[in-house]
């Protein structure tokens, strides 16, 4: 039988997903393995080839200004500025699933990071060395990490979680998805950004009800 877990379905470079970081954490915290939390690269811009226009960056300041409001969270809009910057979210992604290997909780560690890193501390998250970089502050190894995240074989797993959030329905991020029940249903928990009060009470209902 397969226990009450989440899925989390997310993007490193989706501004909302860094706004509900605190609460992923809160959860966690709040759970720990009891309701262990399966991260899956939803897949927000993957193979984006073209650099951003100026409307575009703009436009994305704009919607950095309201997950700011809502969550609290820093921004440092600057990161749009590097000349030719192209917003391709599959690096970043890939890299959370090669780190996922070693273990969920850590993906979730290693895909907060990678948040904050392009969002709040100026670091193209595109880039493999940022994403080596961040990864050996992890413990893990930088040059084995860089080895795995430019296979074939990682890029091919990383597109496999695009269609499984492609078949599971999901259209925007970050959702988080809660089963199964005792008929082996999921249950959506939260579509878009929401407080962590109102993700635990829901949580808190779900587990009382499996306990019931």
């Amino acid at each position: 039988m397969v226990e009450p877990h989440l899925i989390y379905f997310a993007d490193p470079m989706c501004s909302w997903c860094y706004g509900f970081s605190p609460v992923i954490e809160q959860v966690r915290q709040a759970y720990g393995r009891a309701l262990p939390i399966r991260v899956v690269m939803g897949g927000l811009r993957p193979g984006t080839d073209k650099p951003m226009t100026d409307k575009a960056k703009t436009e994305i300041a704009g919607h950095w200004y309201h997950v700011h409001e809502a969550s609290g969270l820093p921004f440092d809009a600057a990161v749009l500025q590097r000349e030719g910057f192209i917003y391709d979210t599959d690096p970043a992604a890939r890299a959370v699933v090669v780190v996922r290997r070693e273990g969920e909780e850590l993906a979730l560690r290693y895909l907060a990071a990678a948040q904050r890193a392009f969002y709040a501390e100026n670091r193209d998250v595109t880039s493999g060395e940022v994403l080596a970089d961040l990864a050996a502050e992890f413990g893990l190894d930088r040059a084995a990490f860089l080895a795995a995240w430019s296979t074939e074989e990682a890029k091919s797993e990383t597109w496999r979680d695009y269609a499984m959030s492609q078949r599971a329905g999901v259209t925007g991020f970050p959702t988080l998805v809660g089963g199964p029940n005792d008929q082996g249903v999921y249950g959506v928990v939260t579509r878009g950004y929401a407080p962590p009060e109102q993700v635990l009470a829901v949580l808190r209902d779900w587990i009382s009800g499996i306990a019931a």
